[in-house]
């Protein structure tokens, strides 16, 4: 089955700005901070591998080890990263988040959550149903594009 190029020109669009809406209308809701979407990625990267070093969350974002290490000196200066030196490797580094990184996290899913469900609420039932029929697809999309 072929695949017409237009899918892909209205689907990443379309994609890019429901996060960049959603990313907008969560901070608003919040009153806090702009951070960047690396900085998030780096925080949420780190949460999924507490205590790993600079090279295993470098490998989980597909990023350089020199352009990660920047990201934690910022984040560390910023109070959302504490780094620590490993207790087997005096010359090893070791990152985790600090509470206030994880508060901010847990606020910012609620928040963006309940934005969301209430958006998908507006919708007519046959929209959430495509929507939700969708999900899989995404999920298969994703995968698809990481193999290639």
């Amino acid at each position: 089955m072929l695949v017409a190029p237009a899918l892909a020109d209205r689907l990443l669009p379309a994609i890019t700005a429901l996060r960049r809406a959603v990313r907008r209308r969560t901070r608003d809701r919040l009153g806090v901070e702009h951070l960047p979407a690396g900085r998030v990625e780096l925080l949420r990267a780190v949460e999924e591998l507490p205590g790993a070093g600079v090279g295993a969350v470098a490998r989980r974002l597909r990023l350089a080890e020199n352009t990660v290490s920047t990201a934690v000196r910022a984040a560390v200066a910023d109070g959302h990263l504490e780094r620590r030196t490993d207790p087997a490797d005096r010359r090893a580094v070791r990152l985790d988040l600090t509470d206030a990184a994880r508060t901010r996290l847990r606020q910012w899913r609620t928040a963006r959550s309940e934005l969301v469900e209430d958006a998908l609420r507006r919708l007519p039932d046959a929209d959430r149903a495509v929507l939700e029929a969708a999900v899989p697809a995404l999920e298969r999309l994703l995968d698809a594009v990481e193999g290639a």
